[in-house]
């Protein structure tokens, strides 16, 4: 949850509307997350996925049983290290994300349509900036 002193719970306001976008697939906020991660870093290991996705390694261990129940996501052995388990999206993985692309864009949209550009802006770049130092 990001907090700041005055402010609502950020991530919980935006997880609860990302949810609404995504129940009808059948889908959580979380797993969308994950999928949208391996859509831009496909064959990740539990751990790196986790990490990008900001959840624990125990959450993202349900998490990818449940995508791999309904064929959203395969593991496969990483060939490098044959120890390890890389997650990886199937077809129906990557179909889903992008049917939801344009309404979670809107939703990014309705976030920022009071800002001005310049605060737009230094809203992103502080984002990121989080989840560097988060990563």
């Amino acid at each position: 949850m990001v907090v700041v002193l005055g402010a609502p719970p950020v991530s919980d306001f935006v997880r609860s509307h990302l949810d609404e976008l995504v129940r009808p697939s059948g889908i959580t906020a979380l797993q969308y997350t994950a999928l949208t991660v391996l859509e831009r870093h496909d064959g990740l290991s539990a751990a790196q996925l986790a990490r990008d996705s900001f959840v624990t390694a125990q959450s993202i261990a349900d998490l990818v049983r449940s995508l791999e129940g309904r064929g959203l996501v395969r593991r496969e052995r990483d060939p490098r290290s044959r120890r390890e388990l890389l997650i990886l999206l199937t077809d129906s993985g990557r179909e889903l994300p992008a049917r939801h692309a344009w309404p979670v864009r809107e939703l990014e949209e309705r976030m920022v349509r009071d800002l001005t550009a310049h605060q737009t802006e230094q809203f992103r770049q502080a984002l990121t900036k989080a989840w560097h130092a988060l990563s």
